[in-house]
């Protein structure tokens, strides 16, 4: 049996979809607190790391830390393998051959993060979970690592080009409401639609603003040669902060993340097999 064929009865098998469908939602969790530690950098400057590594640590630090740890890490590591089965076939319902293919590469990516963030709390719940620094410190440590190769500078503009790509693409899925062609509302409370494409709408727009500000970091890191520019999405999120309006700025982002955490949860339920 060709493993396309085998993936496709994987992905659609009972238990792979109620565990993607929850790891979805735990997926959307991590984004809720991401929108929280955002306030409060806002409310204080300073706090959590406002990034999925620093919501997994601010899951650990609640009464029931110990246990929400275990839960969400199979959730989201659930999730990953979920998003790795719908990269190697998924998006079937896609008529051209390109649209689906970006999606593809977007389940990998999210197949990735998914699974490093559930590794995380693993090791968080395991008490070894600040191994390995911050979102910021891995990023700085990966230009570092780029800069010092043969033509450095040029692969890290390049990653900062790739990221501004994302952010495009983030922005045109809210704005040309792509992400619903992978939702069947059929399965949704009735007139649930409105409401799941006004937050996914305002969402995506969100994460758009950040990936552009990440994007802009690295493209600066590799304008000046230094690594210590870059920054992941709390560096991004903080220098937000830091300009004019900027906790105006930061509050319309922190519920733009909200508002994508709680789509997560009508998407979990409506996505297509």
């Amino acid at each position: 049996m060709p493993s396309s064929t085998k993936a496709t009865e994987a992905r659609h098998s009972k238990p792979v979809q109620v565990l993607g469908r929850v790891g979805m939602a735990c997926y959307g969790v991590v984004h809720l607190i991401i929108a929280y530690l955002a306030i409060r950098i806002v409310a204080s400057g300073g706090g959590q790391e406002a990034d999925g590594r620093g919501a997994i640590t601010e899951i650990g630090s609640t009464g029931f830390g110990g246990f929400l740890l275990w839960v969400v890490a199979v959730g989201l590591i659930a999730y990953g393998l979920w998003q790795a089965l719908m990269a190697i076939n998924g998006y079937q319902w896609i008529d051209k051959e390109r649209r689906r293919t970006m999606k593809r590469v977007a389940s990998a990516a999210r197949c990735v993060m998914g699974i490093s963030l559930g590794v995380y709390a693993i090791q968080l719940a395991a008490g070894s979970g600040k191994q390995g620094g911050s979102g910021d410190q891995q990023q700085q440590e990966f230009t570092a690592k780029l800069l010092a190769l043969p033509a450095g500078p040029f692969l890290v503009g390049v990653l900062a080009v790739v990221v501004l790509g994302v952010a495009v693409s983030s922005a045109a899925k809210g704005i040309r409401k792509t992400f619903l062609d992978d939702l069947d509302f059929s399965s949704l409370p009735s007139g649930s639609r409105r409401w799941v494409e006004r937050l996914g709408r305002v969402g995506y727009l969100a994460k758009s603003v950040v990936f552009g500000v990440v994007g802009v970091l690295i493209g600066y890191a590799a304008f000046t040669h230094d690594p210590g520019q870059a920054g992941g999405l709390d560096a991004a999120l903080r220098t937000l902060a830091d300009q004019p309006f900027g906790p105006v700025l930061l509050i319309a982002v922190a519920a733009g993340f909200a508002a994508f955490g709680a789509y997560c949860f009508g998407a979990a339920w409506a996505h297509r097999k």
